[in-house]
């Protein structure tokens, strides 16, 4: 990395990058031809910001709520680390509730890590707790440090500095979150706030992270994306200046419905941690999905034997009934209809052979048997599928009492029925075909 690239460019007005984000229209993508080499770490994993970022979205969760949430990922887990951490606010007693209780669990994963301001004194509530790493607020671009903090450049590093030196002194690891990265001026700011911390790191023989933080989805995932949208770029940068992948991680937002890819991305180009929440509830339009980012890691490192991917189905159970997540039916993985199919003439072909129209074994993998809707275009095939998927039965698909069931589902869409045949609908009409032979659900 060119020297002239890590001296701190101490600017007297913001730069906002007005040719790229005009605010009176949409963001601009700009290329610049230079493509940088894909760089997969040997070990990537995932961190969870579902009770700090995901809080912020909804009502605060209850302590016990918080703890049936943990033991599930840790479930999940089941000892891989490939949930690797968990972070918390400490700010409010029912936060520090919360911390005590999932520690007295004693896992090894999720590891309970904090997050603070850059002020001295909530690094107090930090080294109270008995936490071994914290995430640090260290906004990173000058619409924060200008027209939030309202300081300079130079003040700010300083500012951060400080209270990572306190964090080493006590033996507490740093997580930098630089936020508003993809806003940031990267060879003016970011590397050289990245330079003084790894001169920290070597002082202290401790690890600094960094977790960059896409606080707004303005990130990119092509090759040949200009800075500061670059998510190839932004971590390329790091680790040529010296970074270990293990000590870099990306947070994501959804605003440009690039979450999952950017942060796919970041493992790409040399990133060893991606933060997710709980289905991608988090602030405004969410985080990385964090069983979406299970199945990528599976994607590309293979599946690995411990993890408890069907846990993924319990958790999302649990989501709905307890929490009040509202998960779209068509929600990728865990949504109620995600493996259902409702042509005609797909319901044959999983009849014939499942693989055909199901991109997975969701009944092995997540606990999911994949099913059928009923609509005017199921067909006997459909009506067949459907009720074998539920009851404990074989039945050939010209059966009588799947014709009877097909003349009523057939006679509703005549009378200009527009919605899907429910499954009290269904229930009862194979009730009515069956009687006494019918078999318990499944």
């Amino acid at each position: 990395m060119a020297e002239k690239n890590l001296k701190l460019m101490d600017v007297e007005r913001p730069n906002l990058y007005r040719d790229v984000f005009p605010y009176s229209g949409f963001p601009k993508v700009r290329f610049d031809g230079t493509v940088v080499p894909i760089d997969i770490p040997e070990n990537i994993w995932i961190t969870d910001t579902t009770f700090r970022d995901g809080q912020q979205a909804r009502p605060p969760y209850t302590p016990e709520q918080i703890l049936r949430i943990y033991d599930l990922l840790h479930e999940i887990d089941g000892g891989t680390g490939l949930i690797r951490q968990c972070e918390f606010f400490l700010y409010s007693e029912k936060d520090r509730q919360a911390v005590e209780l999932c520690q007295e669990r004693g896992y090894d994963y999720p590891e309970v890590t904090g997050w603070i301001r850059a002020v001295a004194d909530d690094f107090k509530l930090v080294s109270k707790m008995g936490l071994s790493e914290t995430g640090i607020l260290t906004s990173a671009s000058d619409y924060h440090i200008f027209l939030k903090l309202r300081k300079t450049r130079r003040q700010a590093i300083q500012g951060y500095l400080d209270i990572v030196r306190a964090a080493l002194d006590k033996g507490i690891i740093p997580r930098c979150h630089f936020e508003d990265v993809t806003r940031a001026d990267y060879e003016g700011f970011i590397l050289p706030l990245a330079s003084h911390l790894l001169e920290l790191a070597v002082e202290y023989d401790m690890r600094v992270k960094i977790r960059l933080c896409d606080t707004l989805g303005f990130g990119l995932p092509w090759p040949g994306v200009s800075l500061p949208r670059s998510v190839p770029k932004l971590f390329h940068g790091l680790r040529q200046l010296g970074f270990a992948s293990e000590w870099l991680e990306w947070h994501g937002h959804n605003d440009f419905h690039k979450v999952q890819v950017n942060a796919a991305t970041a493992w790409l180009y040399g990133c060893s941690a991606v933060n997710s929440t709980i289905f991608g509830f988090g602030e405004r339009t969410g985080n990385s999905p964090l069983e979406a980012m299970i199945v990528e890691h599976a994607q590309l490192k293979g599946m690995m034997e411990d993890v408890n991917y069907a846990a993924i189905t319990e958790l999302a159970e649990y989501a709905k009934s307890e929490l009040g997540f509202n998960i779209p039916k068509n929600y990728p993985l865990v949504g109620k209809d995600f493996n259902v199919t409702r042509a005609g003439i797909h319901a044959d072909g999983l009849l014939k052979n499942e693989e055909i129209y199901n991109c997975f074994d969701t009944k092995k993998l997540l606990n999911r048997p994949v099913c059928v809707a009923i609509t005017d275009k199921t067909g006997a095939a459909g009506v067949k599928h459907y009720i074998e998927a539920r009851y404990q039965i074989e039945i050939p698909k010209h059966d009588p009492r799947v014709v009877m069931i097909k003349d009523k589902i057939d006679a509703e869409y005549k009378a200009d029925r527009v919605s899907a045949i429910s499954d009290n609908e269904m229930a009862a009409w194979i009730e009515e075909a069956f009687g006494a032979s019918l078999p318990p659900l499944r």
